[in-house]
């Protein structure tokens, strides 16, 4: 007779404790560890780039950090070529939100009206762009003879370098060798000094912009017209809807998400945008035609450079855009788009 022996049962786990799970964090690793790795190297890139500059950024907008007041010790040096460095009496410290208070109150900068520029700049570029590309769309979306071509040439303002298509439009609003002028006088008008008034400095830059940003809207609003199915339009053909009405009631709602997605995207690199007002009105006259980002590129790198100052323009610009998305996002969701 063979005799089995049972294996022991396991000891049961003291009454009140249990097992220790692992950590979400840990789950999450052992079962998408290949996402984790493909991931990592882009967040440490980021960090880099971006996260460590803000971060240091919004840290020395409390800060008095100047050219003149940077260096922790001040050297010299003396007849017999030796060097004496000394500490810096007037060395940076923290000020708290001493320039946030400057900047608001007018103290330090033009503020409120660079901020009364800048809001002109981004709604007149955003309609422009906006309804000039949806006016493209609209046609480039119709069966024509050369359709292919005209998109390939209404897209070219968006492949040429926003520095070269500034320097251009610059030499065309040129008050003597302009092509602009030169149009008004040939039917008569005297020449217009375009850098010479901020109304019409800005509108040069206005110009230039709306010809580089009208092909993205263009494009993104072609794509999305057409993801619209057929069948809707010709059911409402059908119907006897005139073109209009095809338009208003299938057209602007199918757009709908694409737009509320290229406005915002639209806002928020208008609101930004340095290189044309920085190269075509180089804030002429006197700095009337400033937007705020213009304006803190000049408060870190001309003159004796306020790097926080610089810093708390640059702050005060990301809240701006961070309200505005709030509150757009929230209205999005007021008419029922998710996102």
């Amino acid at each position: 007779m063979t005799t089995v022996t049972a294996d022991p049962a396991p000891a049961p786990a003291p009454a009140g404790r249990r097992p220790k799970q692992p950590s979400r964090l840990r789950r999450s690793w052992d079962k998408h560890w290949y996402a984790w790795a493909m991931v990592i190297p882009v967040v440490v890139v980021l960090a880099v780039l971006i996260f460590y500059p803000l971060v240091r950024g919004i840290y020395l907008s409390f800060t008095n950090l100047t050219e003149a007041n940077q260096a922790a010790e001040i050297c010299t040096r003396s007849i017999t070529g030796s060097e004496v460095c000394k500490p810096n009496p007037n060395r940076w410290e923290f000020v708290g939100l001493d320039n946030y208070v400057r900047v608001l109150s007018g103290e330090v900068g033009e503020f409120w009206q660079w901020t009364a520029v800048t809001l002109i700049w981004t709604v007149a570029c955003v309609v422009f762009h906006y309804g000039l590309g949806l006016g493209l769309a609209v046609m480039l979306n119709r069966p024509m003879w050369g359709r292919t071509l005209y998109r390939i040439l209404l897209v070219l303002p968006w492949a040429v370098p926003a520095f070269v298509s500034a320097f251009a439009w610059k030499f065309i609003f040129n008050e003597r060798f302009g092509l602009a002028n030169s149009l008004l006088t040939a039917v008569g008008i005297d020449p217009v000094d375009w850098f010479g008034d901020w109304r019409t400095s800005l509108l040069t830059a206005i110009v230039t912009n709306i010809w580089l940003g009208v092909p993205f809207m263009m494009v993104a609003l072609l794509g999305g017209m057409q993801t619209i199915p057929a069948e809707l339009y010709e059911a409402a053909e059908i119907d006897g809807a005139t073109p209009w009405q095809r338009f208003k009631n299938i057209t602007l709602p199918g757009l709908r998400p694409v737009s509320m997605t290229v406005i915002l995207l639209g806002t928020i690199w208008t609101f930004n945008m340095f290189p044309i007002i920085f190269l075509v009105t180089e804030g002429q006259p006197a700095g009337e035609s400033e937007i705020l980002v213009t304006g803190a590129y000049r408060a870190a790198f001309e003159g004796i450079r306020n790097y926080s100052l610089s810093s708390t323009y640059g702050v005060l610009i990301l809240s701006i855009l961070l309200v505005f998305s709030v509150f757009y996002r929230r209205m999005l969701r007021k008419q029922g788009e998710v996102w």
